[in-house]
């Protein structure tokens, strides 16, 4: 199933006499970017979240959050006198340092000092954490697995909306192909015109070379290869959305080579009706590449 990047999953539990909500949030990235909210006192716990969290997503920037409250150890934190004196000691040999250079730091509050890590010590510190922890990984599978839910529901809607932009695609591009068919008519005239008006101007001129300039010009207008290349682009963009992996950094690359022949295009049109149908190709493609942005 195609995921998305962008995704929500909150789950509650609750054991060992505590109560606790794992949140995630999930937004496009271009790799894997774990940002996690972690209690300290749960020892090992990070490094089980990011394996969990690294076999089931790709890619995208996601912030997982645990809050835990209750128990009756909760309200039991005191000020852990060993650490605030290494604070305070390393506070003094900055704020000296910085006189020393000529700089001026502006004095911390008790609030900010408490709020390091450390100083404040809890109950829960001293606790055995091991039934908790693994309590705590069976709630976040189940969490991680809401949020993969709900990232593959997003990307089903958004396959929807890039194979009809495909499909927009293919038809700008079959009417490119009978605009050029239609131009191509006028164009050999212009180019019989332009021959005779040289000719007659041009004593001596080697008639040959003439034409076999005309012939370069009309050679630079041609735009099959750039139509042959959108109509292979759209079958490897329809392969790619069929893959079961992680297609995005695909599809945004190949978003690019869209763009690049919808660019030639405009440039080498000739025509207005062709041209037209360019500058349509160029929305629909800018369209489709920021759908393809949220793409795992």
């Amino acid at each position: 199933m195609r995921q998305s990047m962008t995704g929500f999953a909150s789950r509650s539990d609750e054991a060992e006499g505590l109560r606790w909500t794992w949140d995630l949030r999930g937004v496009n990235g271009k790799g894997l970017e774990l940002r996690l909210r972690l209690p300290d006192w749960v020892e090992g716990l990070e490094p089980l979240v990011r394996a969990a969290a690294g076999k089931r997503l790709a890619r995208g920037n996601v912030q997982v959050s645990l809050r835990i409250s209750g128990g009756d150890d909760e309200a039991a934190a005191e000020l852990d006198e060993a650490a605030l004196a290494r604070v305070l000691e390393a506070m003094g040999r900055i704020e000296a340092e910085a006189g020393r250079r000529g700089l001026v730091l502006a004095p911390a509050t008790a609030a900010q000092i408490v709020a390091l890590r450390g100083v404040m010590a809890t109950g829960q510190a001293s606790r055995d954490v091991t039934a908790l922890r693994a309590r705590l990984m069976e709630s976040f599978e189940a969490a991680l697995a809401e949020f993969t839910e709900m990232r593959g529901r997003e990307g089903q809607a958004l396959s929807g909306v890039l194979e009809g932009q495909l499909t927009q695609i293919e038809e700008l591009v079959t009417r490119a192909a009978e605009a050029v068919e239609a131009r191509r008519e006028e164009q050999s005239e212009k180019l019989r015109a332009a021959l005779a008006r040289v000719l007659e101007n041009s004593d001596g001129a080697d008639a040959t070379r003439v034409a076999q300039e005309l012939a370069l010009i009309a050679v630079k207008s041609d735009v099959t290869e750039e139509l042959d290349r959108l109509t292979a682009h759209v079958a490897a963009a329809r392969d790619l959305m069929r893959d079961k992996g992680a297609v995005g950094r695909k599809l945004d690359f190949l978003m690019q080579e869209f763009n690049r022949e919808a660019n030639t295009l405009c440039s080498k049109s000739g025509s207005s009706a062709l041209t037209q149908i360019g500058l349509a190709l160029k929305t629909v493609i800018d369209q489709m590449r920021e759908q393809v942005q949220n793409v795992e």
